[in-house]
């Protein structure tokens, strides 16, 4: 915890990042931007001439379609819904005085249509779903978004809000494996040549409760997650800052995403934590760009 502190005030004082007074939520710098704009070139220089459909989506997303995702059912000490004010005059007159005496001004909201996007490639299958069947060489898609977990913590490299860049393979099960196989082979010499110490792990996610103990156990018996591991503020529980998964036809079957000839698509995805990555360079390189390693610049900026 510690070295966690010390690494973020270290960012603040460095102004690469900014408080906002809410642990895990900041403002992030030109300068940091400008690291995250130079890796995902190098992302796009790795994956471009693959020729996936570049799609992005907001930060937010169709509560009905998060409902039948089953997100609530694994995750739901990390959801965010997003709620407004739908009273009338009077019900406003209350908000308003319930703020002025320090109250809970929040039970006049009611949630609204739209949730907080989870996951870059949440949105994703119900579109590629309404369009028909897939072509008989599946699909590959290249997504970034801003989401969202409830996370607080002290340690920079946990972010409440984050960016995720992702790559999704839909086709057989023999594809989208072998399309997982070359993420983790690209990911770990993209790391390399920026200078990052690696680890790749098997994994699994934040399953909540008796029954998301079983699912993790599934999970990691059936090696449907690796992680790509970077010490960032701990030697001994380093930072995953990408993920590599099979969801076998978990979200072809949800969603009804299968070929021509009626067989469900498989799916696996490749995630790039966009704010952990550019954390570990900080980390690993200083907060002085202009004082990175040569071979590191000459990767990023050319």
């Amino acid at each position: 915890m510690d070295a966690q502190i010390s690494f973020l005030d270290r960012l603040f004082s460095a102004g690469l990042l900014l408080d906002t007074g809410v642990d895990g939520l900041y403002g992030r710098s030109g300068r940091f931007e400008d690291v995250i704009a130079a890796f995902e070139r190098l992302i796009d220089r790795t994956g471009g001439s693959d020729g996936a459909e570049a799609i992005r989506f907001p930060p937010g997303m169709n509560r009905a379609i998060f409902e039948k995702s089953g997100y609530m059912k694994s995750f739901p000490q990390l959801a965010g819904t997003i709620h407004s004010f739908c009273g009338c005059e009077l019900d406003h007159v209350n908000l308003i005085e319930c703020m002025d005496a320090g109250k809970d001004w929040t039970k006049e909201q009611e949630a609204t249509d739209i949730v907080l996007t989870p996951a870059a490639c949440y949105p994703l299958y119900p579109v590629v779903a309404q369009r028909g069947d897939l072509p008989a060489d599946g699909g590959l898609f290249d997504l970034q978004s801003y989401c969202f977990r409830h996370e607080p913590s002290k340690d920079p490299a946990r972010q409440q809000m984050f960016r995720m860049r992702e790559y999704v393979r839909m086709g057989k099960a023999d594809d989208v494996t072998e399309f997982r196989q070359l993420w983790i082979e690209r990911g770990t010499d993209i790391m390399q040549r920026v200078g990052l110490p690696v680890h790749i792990d098997v994994a699994n996610d934040p399953f909540f409760g008796r029954a998301g103990r079983m699912l993790v156990n599934n999970q990691r018996d059936r090696n449907l997650k690796f992680e790509l591991l970077i010490p960032i503020t701990s030697t001994e529980n380093p930072t995953a800052c990408m993920s590599f998964n099979y969801h076998q036809d978990h979200f072809g079957t949800k969603w009804g995403i299968q070929f021509a000839d009626g067989t469900t698509a498989h799916t696996a995805c490749v995630g790039f934590g966009l704010e952990r990555i550019a954390l570990a360079l900080f980390h690993h390189h200083g907060l002085d760009i202009e004082a990175w390693p040569e071979q590191v610049r000459q990767e990023l900026w050319g």
